[in-house]
């Protein structure tokens, strides 16, 4: 059993990378869409690679195992089966010309396609997911990033069934046929890689408006969904025309086609796709309405919005060379959303959000069996790695550049970068080296970035020389072995710091400014600041500078000194985590030992002064007051206590309630709005406020709490204050108003699917017990799919991640439930299924019995015969050493 049950498949190695035997001039692509089938007609004309070492290699395409090969003829000779070879998913044609059209004409079956991936239908519309290596399921191709080229795609379709029929660039053709059927023709004048062709074809509707580009051109902006959704599209629009002047204004870049398409899509396994000119999206990430979307939700779309957006640029126009570099577009633009987002919303509470999700999940990741660098070495499944490590570490790296080098240097490296490499696929070396040549620095060190894995720590400690007036920094870096690898060189760390005297005020530092950017190169070093005339309270790692773990020791006055005093926002916040962390840490121990628990009164009185602050942003107070998280708190901890965890965590809060009772109810009462719904940035930050409030509120467990909440519930014109309501009470040991507003919110919101997902998402994350139990009662509900990623995730998923007590239940019951997902899933959608093995695989940090039982299901999945390569890798790492 502690075998795997299929043969290793093979690594991809980076060092292994070799130019493609042929590059390709043209892609002519011909779908007939039909119910039964889907033919697929490619052209592609072929030219020897001059950079290729090996004059001599054959042409290998890409195919997947599902596709039924029609015709294969080299300019116009019909190939027989002596003439090519196919294996696994690879058709190799060897003794080839140097140049050539090569026709191939595939037969695929969309309808049965649950992967999601390539070309698919989804309620009834074809749509494409290509990335990272789904075009291989629509056709045989060099199926490489690094292969590009110009693609003209014709569509033909049933017209009644699919009147919108929709792919790359601008519109160039269209007409009718027999039958019946019409035909549209696009084009793409600007060369791209299999991964981002799409295609779309359904009976949608659309909103359309125009953009002026800085240049004076007009673009038609066109959002298409089913009609019922149209009036869920004009917040993505609004968001849409934000993020073309906000990169206009910015990054001086430009849109670049006549048109500029999104797609709203049910059945998706990402969030969104930046196909050139066409995107599409899950329609989680484009959907919103006051009255079906939450704040976060608007949030979602505006960032998402803008992040695919802004690969028009970093990610089309300059795209990776191979997948090992996927942070080059992904963590360049998660930074460029979320510095649009800063300067749309509050810059503090995006700067919390982001860390928090770091620190939570990436820095796990670091820590667990599917480490890597963001930019890997090596790889089973690429789908594997569209992970937070290339995401949101990547996107810390770049921001590192960004502190570094300073707003105006970094941007004329990103003018040199995207003026070089323009409609090329390039590798992250090459974007630091634009970065270098325009600021003069030697950037050797700070690409170890990019190659290392792993979270380093960094301690710091103060000294102070009243005699000389000195202040003194003394740091040392590490970085723990991790699962691919065991020793680190020292990282060239930015670390942003600030010194506060006795007033909590800022003491201008050497060069006069109040913050400076220190840069820790060396294993050991230190800092010295000159005519300090009192000991200072240093104030490190300001807008967290760069993705470490730093440790300094202070003590809970100096915490409460920064809660009150830090200039800077976001480290006002992590005073306040690291004052909450300690706290709860001591607690956890106590509860261990079984030791009555009593709260330190400085966390009582330090939530209390920063509520009663009117000058402080509302959504940073509430960010403040919100407790570090079971999941946060697991990945501080060497031994997971999932029991002492939850149950600490609970009693805190219900401690602050209980002793801030009068001021959480005027705070409740001061931002109960009453006017219509908006999504800006002072209205989001109130109803944060109210609803944290009604939050300590209900863990007083007082029926007037409960009533308020009820009435909020009933009352509410908004999506945010119905659901944080009806998770309040549905989370509380009332069971009957549980399952009364539960019903009463389904009945209402039963044919809204994004809704829908929200109410399996609030009970699937009940702590209560007997929570497995209801779970997989709604797995047989009406509104459950087992086949829509969004459904998957919001039930299953956010049991296992969300749901920490009821998922680690010492019977082993939610592994086994999970398990037998993974193997359904495994065949169904191995995306997913790969995906949701992650409570899984951290099996090593619970105690002996708990561990075995994780590590044991591991197995089960392993041993369950036929394994994807995405479900392989995961569990081969998982369950290694």
């Amino acid at each position: 059993m502690n075998q795997p049950a299929i043969e290793q498949p093979s690594v991809i190695f980076l060092k292994d990378y070799e130019a493609p035997a042929f590059l390709v001039e043209q892609t002519d692509l011909r779908f007939e869409l039909e119910e039964e089938q889907t033919l697929v007609r490619s052209q592609v004309r072929y030219s020897r690679n001059p950079a290729s070492v090996n004059r001599q290699r054959p042409l290998v395409l890409d195919g997947h195992e599902s596709l039924d090969l029609q015709r294969l003829s080299i300019d116009g000779e019909v190939l027989c089966a002596q003439d090519y070879r196919r294996e696994g998913e690879q058709l190799t044609i060897p003794e080839l010309p140097d140049s050539f059209t090569l026709e191939c004409v595939t037969r695929i079956e969309p309808q049965n396609n649950t992967a999601l991936e390539g070309l698919y239908k989804s309620d009834g519309m074809f749509c494409t997911q290509c990335e990272a290596e789904g075009f291989r399921r629509i056709t045989f191709y060099q199926d490489r990033p690094d292969v590009m080229t110009l693609f003209e795609t014709t569509i033909v379709a049933d017209k009644q069934l699919y009147p919108v029929l929709l792919s790359n660039g601008n519109l160039i053709d269209s007409g009718d046929e027999e039958g019946g059927r019409h035909w549209v023709r696009w084009q793409d004048p600007f060369p791209k890689p299999a991964y981002l062709f799409a295609l779309v074809a359904g009976n949608l509707q659309c909103i359309e408006d125009r953009y002026t580009t800085c240049s004076g051109r007009q673009i038609v902006l066109k959002i298409f969904a089913e009609a019922k959704d149209l009036d869920k599209l004009d917040y993505a629009m609004t968001s849409l025309k934000h993020s073309m002047q906000w990169d206009e204004q910015v990054y001086g870049r430009e849109y670049d086609l006549d048109i500029f398409m999104i797609v709203a899509v049910d059945f998706f396994n990402m969030g969104a796709m930046e196909n050139k000119g066409l995107n599409i999206f899950n329609t989680s990430c484009v959907l919103a309405h006051p009255q079906t979307t939450v704040d976060a939700g608007f949030q979602r779309v505006e960032g998402v919005v803008a992040h695919e957006y802004f690969h028009n640029w970093s990610g089309n126009r300059v795209t990776c060379r191979d997948w090992f570099q996927l942070s080059l577009k992904e963590g360049f633009t998660v930074f460029r959303d979320s510095e649009f987002s800063a300067d749309m919303n509050s810059r503090t509470v995006k700067r919390i959000e982001d860390v928090t999700l770091l620190r939570t999940a990436q820095f796990a990741e670091d820590a667990g069996p599917m480490a890597h660098p963001v930019r890997p070495a090596s790889f089973i499944e690429i789908s594997n790695f569209y992970t937070l490590t290339v995401y949101e570490k990547g996107c810390e790296v770049v921001r590192m550049l960004h502190t570094l080098l300073g707003a105006d240097t970094f941007r004329k490296g990103s003018d040199l970068y995207f003026d070089r490499h323009d409609g090329q696929a390039v590798t992250t070396d090459d974007f630091v080296q634009a970065m270098a040549d325009v600021s003069g620095r030697d950037m050797s060190r700070f690409k170890l970035w990019y190659s290392q894995s792993g979270t380093p720590k960094v301690s710091v400690t103060g000294e102070y020389d009243a005699q000389n007036q000195r202040y003194t920094l003394h740091m040392h870096q590490s970085c723990p072995a991790s699962a691919d690898m065991a020793s680190k060189q020292p990282f060239l760390i930015p670390v942003a710091i600030g010194l506060l005297d006795p007033q909590g005020d800022d003491i201008p530092l050497n060069g006069g400014a109040t913050t400076e950017v220190l840069e820790l190169l060396a294993t050991e070093q230190s800092f010295v600041f000159d005519n300090i005339s009192v000991e200072p309270v240093p104030s490190l790692l300001r807008g967290f500078s760069a993705p470490v773990k730093l440790k300094f020791p202070y003590s809970r006055e100096q915490l409460v000194f920064l809660m009150q005093h830090d200039s800077d926002g976001f480290n006002r916040w992590d005073a306040a985590q690291q004052l909450a962390v300690g706290i709860m840490s001591e607690l956890i121990g106590d509860y261990q030992q079984g030791k009555e628990l009593i709260l330190d009164p400085a966390l009582v009185n330090a939530y209390g002064e920063v509520l009663s602050n009117q000058r402080l942003d509302k959504a940073m107070v509430a960010k403040v007051l919100t407790l570090p998280s079971e999941a946060y708190l697991s990945e501080l901890a060497d031994e997971i206590d999932v029991e002492a965890i939850y149950n600490v965590r609970r009693f805190i809060r219900g401690s602050i309630a209980e002793a801030l009772e009068p001021v959480f109810l005027q705070v409740y009462q001061d931002n109960n709005l009453t006017e219509d719904y908006s999504p800006d940035a002072q209205s989001v930050a109130r109803r944060s406020l109210k609803n944290l409030s009604l939050a300590y509120l209900m863990a007083t467990e007082k029926e007037d709490y409960l009533e308020l909440a009820r009435q909020q519930f009933e009352l509410a014109n908004n999506m945010t204050d119905s659901q944080a309501a009806l998770t309040l009470i549905a989370h509380s040991e009332n069971q009957d108003a549980a399952t009364e507003v539960l019903e009463a919110f389904y009945q209402r919101w039963q044919n809204e699917s994004l809704v829908v997902n929200q109410w399996l998402g609030v009970q699937a994350s009940d702590p209560k017990a007997g929570a497995l139990v209801r779970v997989k009662a709604l797995i047989e509900h009406q509104a459950y799919d087992a086949t829509n990623p969004n459904k998957i995730r919001s039930l299953i998923a956010v049991f296992c991640a969300q749901n920490m007590l009821n998922f680690h239940n010492s019977d082993g019951s939610g592994y086994r439930f999970l398990a037998d997902h993974i193997i359904v899933l495994n065949k169904q959608n191995p995306q997913i299924a790969s995906r949701l093995i992650t409570p899984l695989t951290r099996w090593k940090k619970f105690p002996a019995e708990r561990s075995a039982m994780m590590k044991a299901e591991l197995e089960r999945i392993s041993a369950s015969g036929d394994l994807s390569r995405d479900v392989y890798e995961v569990l081969s790492k998982s369950l290694a050493g």
